[in-house]
């Protein structure tokens, strides 16, 4: 059994997606941010940087103690490597996929997160800040769409944890203020992930976030928003 702390981030759904896509068994310990639940003692014990997501796996492939993991793309490879699955076995395949989780981990989170705190959550908005994230989001969201315009899916022929990677953040794009319109190599990858129900499960977890999409959601939307303000300003 796999332990999964997380929360409803995307970082967060890259592990969740993985384990509903692979089938493993895990419990979910939902970790709420908003109180700093990440930066107390006992979940500083299974990730000394305070962030989510982290697992413990209690069955490791070795059969010894069980084993911790932090830092997202580390999860998804150990999973991955664990269930045999969503990662190619050949030197070319497996290279191909790591580059393109590892573009998602040094570019499209880190910018896209930027878009999204400096156009979304900070009460004084910096028209340089978010022009500059947003900008720079919007091109690696071309360098997605040529690469998609080449191959199926990122690392080639098959689905894998790089897709699932860039995935969950790029699904987030009307968070950022960052448009997908005129890249139809990325919609129609957008599209095909769309259909894929452990995807849809794994984006869930621990528990839904309200959506852009949801003109109901809209007092839910507001107070995430006011949480994340608050997050911002610790």
């Amino acid at each position: 059994m796999i332990d999964l702390y997380t929360a409803s981030t995307p970082n967060g759904w890259k592990v969740s997606v993985v384990l509903e896509e692979l089938g493993l068994p895990y419990n979910v310990h939902a970790i709420d941010l908003m109180s700093q639940a990440q930066k107390q003692p006992e979940f500083l014990a299974i990730n000394p940087n305070g962030r989510i997501p982290a697992i413990i796996d209690h069955d490791p492939a070795d059969g010894g103690e069980p084993i911790t993991v932090f830092e997202s793309g580390a999860i998804m490879v150990y999973l991955a490597e664990k269930a045999g699955r969503l990662m190619p076995q050949d030197t070319r395949g497996r290279f191909s996929c790591l580059q393109w989780l590892m573009f998602q981990m040094g570019g499209i989170g880190p910018m896209m997160g930027q878009a999204n705190v400096f156009f979304r959550y900070m009460p004084e908005k910096i028209p340089t800040a978010i022009a500059r994230y947003q900008n720079e989001s919007r091109r690696l969201f071309e360098v997605l769409d040529r690469r998609l315009g080449e191959s199926e899916w990122l690392a080639g022929s098959e689905f894998s944890i790089a897709d699932i990677a860039n995935w969950c953040w790029v699904r987030t794009y009307k968070w950022s203020g960052v448009s997908v319109e005129e890249l139809p190599n990325l919609r129609r990858w957008l599209d095909a992930i769309k259909t894929r129900e452990a995807c849809l499960k794994g984006v869930t977890i621990p528990h839904p976030m309200p959506s852009l999409d949801d003109d109901g959601a809209e007092e839910a939307k507001a107070n995430f928003v006011k949480g994340a303000q608050t997050m911002v300003q610790r």
